[in-house]
């Protein structure tokens, strides 16, 4: 029976644990409520599980639905990615290449693959966004970026396919005359809660009404991260930084890096990925800028030179 399970079955299944009701997952899917709700009936019956509780309001995920989830997503994710490269391969070359950037994304390596991009590509011109959060994702939403390098906006919108590049090490970090760099060992919260945090700002509307990584009452915020930079050395403020951006500061004493209260030992870990829309993915030059930056050497990830 399992041989049966179809695609639709399981994207009928992710769309219903991501909006929380059948009627939701049908607006999405553009299908009615009772032909979303009998597809994940005949998935339950072929693979012999319950995946919701039906006996409240609202569907909620069994602990088996959940387990199955986490599989039906590979799953559809892997084949969003075939299609992308079917498509990809079979359209013509793109006239003009705009990438949309995140701002914690190592610029070296970046410049390293943009090097080879022009030699592969010399007549196809390269257009670079550099933003942060929701504005790495919101052009590649309106359609003015062929895809988009996503890190520090911790949800991608359903329409758009993803795939991993790397991870980058990010440390909390403050100037060296700054008074938490004058606290020996851990940093309480309660004493980061105390001084001015310095954090990203979303030019865009995504991710409007949530807070990401931020402990301060008080904040000052940045577009741009030189910007954030100059400031952590100046002693205006606390905040994170790519380990390689900051590697020099630390080794001189001009930044400390703050451990804090509840914080990884050795860093935050921000996940990379190329995002695109499902419907339209990159074309050959795209394809091809995304497979080499995800062979990019892993030293965003790591101390080690």
């Amino acid at each position: 029976m399992l041989d049966g399970v179809s695609l639709d079955q399981l994207r009928a299944f992710i769309a219903a644990a991501d909006e929380g009701s059948f009627s939701a997952a049908g607006r999405r899917l553009n299908r009615a409520q009772s032909v979303v709700s009998q597809t994940i009936g005949n998935l339950e019956d072929q693979i012999g599980v319950t995946l919701f509780d039906r006996s409240s309001r609202s569907p909620r995920l069994t602990p088996q639905g959940a387990a199955v989830l986490a599989h039906a997503r590979i799953v559809a994710a892997g084949v969003d990615a075939l299609k992308a490269h079917a498509k990809g391969m079979a359209a013509g070359l793109e006239p003009e290449l705009s990438v949309v950037v995140d701002v914690m994304f190592p610029m070296a390596a970046l410049t390293e693959v943009a090097k080879a991009f022009l030699l592969q590509f010399p007549r196809t011109p390269l257009r670079l966004y550099i933003e942060a959060l929701g504005g790495t994702v919101q052009p590649v939403l309106d359609g003015r970026c062929g895809f988009g390098i996503v890190g520090s906006l911790p949800f991608i919108p359903p329409q758009l396919s993803t795939e991993r590049l790397t991870s980058v090490l990010l440390v909390m970090v403050a100037s060296g005359e700054h008074p938490l760099a004058k606290i020996p060992g851990v940093v309480p919260k309660a004493e980061l809660a105390k001084h001015i945090q310095l954090v990203l700002t979303d030019r865009s509307e995504l991710s409007a009404g949530r807070e990401f990584g931020v402990m301060s009452p008080t904040t000052w915020r940045f577009a741009d991260l030189g910007a954030k930079h100059a400031f952590l050395l100046n002693g205006l403020g606390w905040g994170s930084m790519p380990f390689l951006a900051v590697k020099e500061e630390l080794a001189s004493g001009r930044l400390h890096e703050l451990s804090i209260e509840d914080g990884p030992h050795d860093g935050f870990m921000m996940p990379m990925s190329a995002v695109y829309p499902s419907a339209a993915p990159p074309g050959p030059a795209g394809r091809w800028l995304i497979e080499r930056l995800k062979q990019c050497p892993q030293k965003a990830a790591s101390r080690t030179p």
